[in-house]
């Protein structure tokens, strides 16, 4: 009589959130490669669909879809992520990918502008990766990994209100990190410099401090495996962020940053 053995579960099951920016679709094709399982959540029903062909080409061994506004459905966060750890057979990484860069000037005349910017960035991010969280600590392992900023290393003019909110979700991961050390699993704030994407289409491109998506996408699944709970993405912006931190207010302050 032959034994009959059970197909392997997928090596990584992946919930990645904000799924169709273009840092999200690099990471999604990395995991693809992999054959991982992954669940796509993102507004769009009809660019999801693509993705998902897209991903299934590209090796994927199971793509779910989602389609929703990630901040109105917060607060039904921990009933979303049981649902799709269902779906995909198991829960191994979570990417927190999505958010609102907004508009400095705007946010300080538009009190519906600055919530957005809190919103997207921080207050709706943290409930979707405490309800991942509470998960990872009951099966001891896993990694929940967030996009914030370099822009929250320092509050500068031209984007505090953003920079507030991607600082505050980095020291919220850090945290998370902590508290969830003892039991295995993971948490990590990675922290872009400038990446060209279409958010960023508003700025002057160019020079080595831009970072291709594809570049990001990397840094992001690796992180998933290993490294601390802060990391720079590239790497270079540890040490250029640690120097515009030291920089005295009275000097900082004759800036135009």
């Amino acid at each position: 009589m032959t034994d009959v053995k059970q197909a392997a579960a997928p090596s990584n099951r992946v919930v990645i959130l904000g799924a169709l920016s273009a840092i999200a679709i690099a990471t999604a094709r990395i995991y693809a490669a992999e054959g991982a399982a992954l669940m796509l959540v993102a507004r769009n029903t009809d660019r999801l669909r693509g993705l998902a062909d897209d991903l299934r080409a590209r090796g994927a061994k199971q793509v779910e879809t989602a389609a929703m506004d990630l901040e109105a459905a917060a607060t039904d966060a921990p009933k979303h992520m049981a649902d799709w750890k269902a779906k995909l057979g198991g829960l191994d990484h979570v990417h927190v990918i999505y958010g609102y860069l907004g508009t400095q000037e705007k946010a300080t005349s538009d009190p519906s502008e600055l919530a957005r910017i809190t919103s997207s960035n921080y207050s709706t991010a943290v409930l979707w990766c405490e309800a991942a969280a509470n998960i990872m600590r009951a099966q001891k392992h896993g990694s929940i990994v967030g996009v914030s900023s370099v822009a929250g290393d320092r509050g500068r003019q031209s984007n505090y209100a953003y920079g507030a909110a991607k600082g505050g979700f980095a020291l919220y991961l850090q945290g998370l990190a902590h508290s969830l050390a003892p039991t295995g699993a993971r948490a990590v704030a990675v922290k872009p410099g400038f990446v060209d994407t279409p958010m960023t289409d508003g700025m002057k491109k160019g020079g080595a401090l831009w970072a291709s998506p594809e570049k990001i996408g990397k840094i992001l699944r690796r992180a998933a495996d290993k490294g601390g709970p802060i990391q720079y993405a590239p790497g270079i912006w540890r040490m250029i962020m640690t120097v515009i931190r030291t920089v005295p207010a009275f000097v900082f302050h004759k800036t135009k940053l």
